[in-house]
C-alpha cells in the first residue's frame, strides 16, 4: 500500500480543492454561496483569514483535502473535507482530520468545530474517532447542515 502523504496548500493545487469538494458536495447536496466563495478563492476566503489548507498525495495523486477556517484567536471550524471516491476506505480522511487539527494546535486552537449531515456515515465515523462529539448547541449556519460537532484539544 502506498503512503500518505500530507501537504500544504499550493496555488497550483487550487483546483484539486474545488474539485474534490465540488464532487461530493453536488453528488449529496448543492452548492451554496459560501461554497462557491471558498472553491473559488481559498487564497481570500481561508487563508488570508488565518485559515489553511491541507491536501493528501496517495500513490502520485492529489486524492484528499481539508481545511481549517479561523473563527476566533480559539476557535477554528474543519471545513471542506473530501476524498475522491477511487481513494476512499483507505484511511485518507482520518490521516487529513489527524493532520489538520495538529495544525489547529499550532495555530493555538482550544477548539475545533465542524458542521456535518447525519447521513454522511463515512464522515461521522471518522471525526468520532478523532474525538469529536456532538454539540448541544444544535446547527444553524449551513443549509445542508443538520449536526454540529466539536474537539476541545
Amino acid at each position: 500500500m502506498s503512503a500518505i502523504n500530507i501537504i500544504p496548500f499550493r496555488e497550483e493545487l487550487k483546483n484539486e480543492f474545488k474539485s474534490i469538494n465540488q464532487e461530493w458536495v453536488e453528488a449529496l447536496f448543492s452548492v451554496e454561496p459560501f461554497d462557491r466563495a471558498q472553491l473559488e478563492n481559498p487564497q481570500a476566503t481561508i487563508l488570508d483569514q488565518g485559515g489553511c489548507i491541507l491536501f493528501a498525495e496517495w500513490a502520485g495523486e492529489i486524492v484528499g483535502t481539508v481545511g481549517l477556517s479561523k473563527v476566533d484567536e480559539q476557535r477554528y471550524e474543519l471545513i471542506k473535507m473530501g476524498v475522491k471516491k477511487s481513494a476512499q476506505g483507505k484511511g485518507i480522511g482520518l490521516a487529513l482530520g489527524k493532520a489538520i487539527l495538529e495544525k489547529a494546535r499550532e495555530l493555538g486552537a482550544k477548539k475545533v468545530e465542524l458542521y456535518t449531515h447525519t447521513k454522511l456515515e463515512a464522515a461521522l465515523k471518522i471525526y468520532r474517532k478523532l474525538g469529536f462529539v456532538d454539540s448541544k448547541e444544535g446547527q444553524d449556519k449551513y443549509c445542508r447542515c443538520d449536526l454540529k460537532m466539536e474537539l476541545t484539544l
